[in-house]
């Protein structure tokens, strides 16, 4: 087996085995949330027989050791559960007319990958194209105002941000509609329009850490021999930037681009309650708020599982990008 092949089977089975201790952690920490579902559901003036009735039908009498193999099993074979805020609970078992989980997260999902996309497809190139150009003009007026830019911006919290971006190109200048309604068969132009404000608001937040790192990790090669020969060649400083040393400085570019697409999926929560995109991050708070605790399992699981293969997949890409890390002494 060659030396690649062996450390991906091992960052893939490290991460399998991280997902498993996650999903334990994810289990007692929403079952230990306080309230009960049955008598959220059925109101102060339900009699504690008709609690336990409900209690005993959505299986929250079960031991949680049996309840969490039940769920891992299910999750493993796809089947999240029945949402509890959408059942049936005179024919909760086996029936047809309630709304399972799957069904309930697959559209917000959906609408929370849309929205990290076009983030991504902003934030990206403008943050690598942001720390060349500070990394080619070192110190520079350019450099010292992208840094204090970038720096305010990752050090505001994202509500605040959204709202700034709210009041001047909604309020003060309607250019972009404040809420982002969202809905399935939404022409495609449209869908854009209303998800640019959420996805400024988010490009605004993760494009400091990019752009640093992008910035840092060339800087820190421009010293080596081999960019001083290309130098001493006469070779442009952008060439030697884009030829030379991006190349080279590619595994922590791939490292932090990677959290920041882990963020973009599972740290959308406070950006979609500020514009009520129905993305998964709204879908978690509302499950919360109501005690639907397949639902809060699965979008946590959701959350859990996107971090953990973003990060797998830069771990792979910065070995493959890297000889250093392919043959490891």
């Amino acid at each position: 087996m060659s030396t690649v092949l062996r450390i991906i089977l091992q960052r893939l089975a490290l991460g399998l085995l991280t997902l498993v201790i996650v999903s334990i952690v994810i289990f007692a920490a929403v079952n230990s949330l306080p309230g009960d579902f049955a008598q959220a559901i059925l109101g102060q003036a339900a009699t504690p027989e008709a609690v336990a009735a409900i209690r005993t039908q959505i299986g929250l009498d079960d031991p949680p050791v049996t309840r969490y193999m039940l769920w891992l099993y299910g999750a493993v074979q796809g089947d999240l559960g029945i949402s509890f805020a959408q059942a049936n609970f005179t024919t909760f078992t086996g029936s047809s007319n309630n709304v399972t989980v799957a069904d309930q997260i697959a559209p917000r999902f959906a609408n929370t990958m849309f929205l990290a996309g076009v983030t991504a497809a902003i934030a990206v190139p403008l943050a690598v194209t942001l720390g060349i150009l500070a990394a080619l003009y070192r110190n520079s007026v350019f450099d010292r105002a992208a840094n204090i830019f970038t720096l305010s911006s990752i050090s505001s919290p994202e509500f605040f941000v959204a709202y700034v971006l709210i009041l001047f190109l909604a309020v003060l200048n309607p250019i972009l509609p404040s809420l982002s309604n969202i809905y399935a068969d939404m022409a495609m132009g449209a869908r854009l329009k209303a998800t640019l404000l959420p996805a400024l608001t988010l490009t605004l937040v993760v494009t400091a850490h990019m752009m640093r790192m992008t910035r840092a990790a060339i800087i820190n090669l421009l010293a080596s021999p081999y960019i001083e020969m290309a130098r001493l060649k006469g070779i442009s400083p952008l060439r030697v930037i884009l030829r030379h040393a991006l190349p080279n400085a590619l595994a922590p570019i791939i490292n932090v681009i990677a959290l920041n697409l882990a963020y973009l999926i599972t740290g959308v929560v406070v950006v979609e309650v500020v514009f009520v995109y129905p993305g998964i991050g709204q879908l978690f708070v509302d499950s919360v708020k109501i005690r639907d605790i397949p639902v809060v399992q699965a979008c946590c699981l959701i959350f859990a599982a996107a971090y953990i293969l973003l990060n797998l997949t830069a771990d792979i890409l910065s070995i493959l990008s890297n000889p250093r890390l392919r043959h490891p002494k």
